[in-house]
Formats: C-alpha cells, sequence, structure tokens
C-alpha cells in the first residue's frame, strides 16, 4: 500500500532521519549515545543503530538542512527541548522537498499534490 499522508513520510522516514543526524552531531560534540538517546527521547538501541545505518539509512538530507541540523544540535545540547527542535526541522524538510521526493519514491503519481492541498493551496 502507497503512503498517503505527508505526516506518515514524516513518521516513517523523516524523524529517524532527523534523530539520526541530530544524533551523530551529539556524539561528535562529545555527549554519550546513552545520554543522546535520552535527549531524544528514544532507546538506547536506536541511537545505536543510526550509526551503523540499520534505522534512518534511506533519507539523505541537503546541505541546507545539515546546517540547520547542525544548529538544532547546538541548541539541544545547551539545554533547548529536543522534540521542539525536531518539529522544526520537519517543517524545514517539508518546505525542502523531501516529503515530496520520498512520496514519488513509494508509489505517488507523478501529478500528487497532497503536501500543496494540505496547506490549503
Amino acid at each position: 500500500m502507497p503512503i498517503k499522508l505527508r505526516q506518515e513520510i514524516e513518521v516513517w522516514y523523516i524523524i529517524p532521519a532527523i534523530r539520526r543526524e541530530i544524533s551523530k552531531s551529539l556524539v561528535r560534540k562529545g555527549m554519550k549515545q546513552r545520554d543522546v538517546a535520552r535527549k531524544l527521547e528514544v532507546t538506547d538501541a536506536a541511537v545505536s543503530q543510526y550509526f551503523t545505518s540499520k534505522r534512518a539509512g534511506e533519507v539523505r538530507f541537503s546541505q541546507e538542512v545539515k546546517r540547520e541540523i547542525e544548529k538544532a544540535a547546538n541548541r539541544i545540547l545547551n539545554g533547548s527541548n529536543a522534540m521542539e527542535e525536531i518539529q522544526k526541522l520537519c517543517s524545514i524538510c517539508h518546505t525542502d522537498g523531501i516529503c515530496c521526493y520520498i512520496h514519488k519514491h513509494h508509489g505517488a503519481p507523478d501529478d500528487c499534490r497532497v503536501c500543496f492541498q494540505e496547506k490549503g493551496e
């Protein structure tokens, strides 16, 4: 069954990929994987799988989105709420066209306008 909603794409693909990139950034900055897991409210195993590409390996972000993820990781490291940062990054990914790319890769028709219809256009 093809994916039909932008929210499904976010839950199944985008959010795990954002968490993957934030996890990698926080570990590079010296945080332990178990502390990253607590901060992102995921299991230790999930964070471990981000590093071995067993989870969230399909999505690739543009350089612009990667820069925004790095900024978000810095804010999280300094006490910002991770869930709020992830939500902001989801919005950036939507406007960057990542959701549409994944949707088309998973069976959306070429003339799909679901994302535009959800915005009321």
